[in-house]
């Protein structure tokens, strides 16, 4: 490889350097998240509308967790995470909706 080309190489790999994420803890938090969304769904004390809105906010945590370590959108330049993010807002809109028919 030339000069140039180490050098190009160096730079490239310096650019890309992080810590490697902590993916046994990132499970742990993965599992604990699980058992309260099951310990959550089982409860029958709570109001229904609370039991709902527990999970789906454990739902997106959950998928916050897998998006940043496990798909390593933590790591990429922040217009891949605006490429990511971006489909969200419609996805809100048809979640409310849809639980809109079963509440009216």
């Amino acid at each position: 490889m030339s000069e140039a080309g180490e050098h190009t190489a160096s730079v490239a790999s310096s650019d890309h350097e992080h810590e490697a994420p902590k993916y046994m803890l990132i499970w742990l938090y993965l599992f604990i998240l699980t058992v309260a969304e099951v310990g959550v769904a089982l409860l029958d004390v709570l109001p229904k509308w609370v039991i709902v809105v527990s999970l789906l906010a454990m739902a997106v945590w959950k998928a916050v967790l897998v998006a940043m370590y496990y798909m390593h959108l933590k790591f990429e330049p922040s217009r891949l995470r605006l490429v990511a993010v971006a489909p969200l807002p419609a996805v809100a809109i048809m979640i409310i909706v849809i639980m809109m028919e079963y509440v009216l």
